[in-house]
C-alpha cells in the first residue's frame, strides 16, 4: 500500500487529470484503506469544484509584471 503522502500526491495529479492508470488504482486502494484519506479527498474534491463553478482565473504573466510595476512606483 502507499503512503499516505504519496496517495495526497495522486489525489492532486487525479484531479488534474495527470495521474496515470496504475496511480489511480493506487489511490482507489489507499483510500478504501485509510478513511483519513477518504476525508480528506472529498474535502479537496469539494473544493475544486466550487472553484469550477466560481469560474476563477490567475493572473497572466503581463498583469503580474505590471502589477508588480505599480507597486513598486508607490514605494
Amino acid at each position: 500500500m502507499i503512503s499516505c503522502e504519496k496517495a495526497a500526491i495522486i489525489c492532486n495529479k487525479a484531479q488534474y487529470r495527470e495521474a496515470t492508470f496504475i496511480e489511480k488504482l493506487k489511490l482507489r486502494f489507499h483510500l478504501f484503506m485509510c478513511k483519513t484519506c477518504s476525508k480528506a479527498t472529498k474535502k479537496n474534491t469539494q473544493l475544486t469544484s466550487l472553484c469550477d463553478k466560481a469560474n476563477l482565473h490567475s493572473l497572466t504573466e503581463q498583469d503580474k509584471l505590471k502589477m508588480k510595476e505599480i507597486l513598486q512606483e508607490k514605494d
